[in-house]
């Protein structure tokens, strides 16, 4: 990389907005299940599961990336079994940096959602049940509606904090350009050439401002759905 690799730019700017959304398409769905857990399931070790699920909050990225790197590298219990049933690799590919992306933001997701579980009147789910209304009905037509501010910010969230993850997903996908050089990366990369200092600043401040953006259209975006929702 140097002073004018403008496409070097692109590139990371696109597997960024590639990893971050599908670390959130991936997780999207499972942190609502566990979501919707942790908020009205009750049973032996539930607390241990909640620390569990917020573990990534605590833990240093690294230690994160090289557990994944553990599982789901090609001798790992689960990269091996995937690898040789399914052709899949992980480690070291844009898919392997999704992975360990969605890991570090899916916290963040659960915890919106539940915030936003929390709050749903259960005296409409129970005059939903006494009309008749099943239990996939109820939460299709009731509660996931109801779930829908936080869904969205969650979700935004997320995509927002995926664009700026580093260390999991340099330990489990590494650096690779065109393949796993998100914009963290590229700049942690530029910052190391003597005459990168004006690329750095710009990946910089491009980092700032995607940040900035999926901050405020993730108020903008419960916002509306509130006012939509009447609440």
């Amino acid at each position: 990389m140097n002073g004018t690799s403008g496409p070097a730019e692109l590139d990371a700017l696109r597997l960024s907005l590639e990893v971050a959304a599908r670390s959130v398409g991936f997780s999207l769905p499972l942190a609502v299940l566990v979501a919707w857990i942790l908020t009205r399931a009750r049973f032996p070790g539930r607390i241990l599961f909640d620390a569990f699920v917020h573990l990534p909050l605590v833990l240093p990225p690294v230690a994160v990336g090289y557990v994944l790197l553990i599982l789901f590298g090609a001798r790992g219990p689960i990269g091996a079994w995937l690898r040789s049933h399914f052709g899949i690799e992980l480690a070291f590919t844009t898919a392997g940096a999704a992975l360990a992306t969605a890991v570090m933001t899916f916290p963040l997701m659960v915890r919106a959602i539940r915030l936003s579980l929390e709050n749903v009147d259960r005296g409409l789910e129970e005059a939903a049940r006494t009309l008749g209304a099943a239990a996939v009905d109820r939460f299709v037509s009731i509660t996931l509606p109801l779930m829908l501010p936080g869904i969205l910010a969650g979700a935004v969230t997320a995509f927002a904090a995926g664009l700026g993850e580093f260390g999991a997903v340099i330990t489990f996908a590494s650096n690779i350009p065109g393949a796993t050089r998100t914009l963290p990366l590229a700049l942690y990369t530029t910052m190391q050439s003597p005459s990168g200092d004006a690329l750095a600043l710009r990946l910089a401040m491009l980092s700032l401002a995607l940040g900035l953006l999926g901050l405020l259209a993730s108020e903008l975006l419960v916002r509306r759905v509130r006012r939509l929702l009447g609440r």
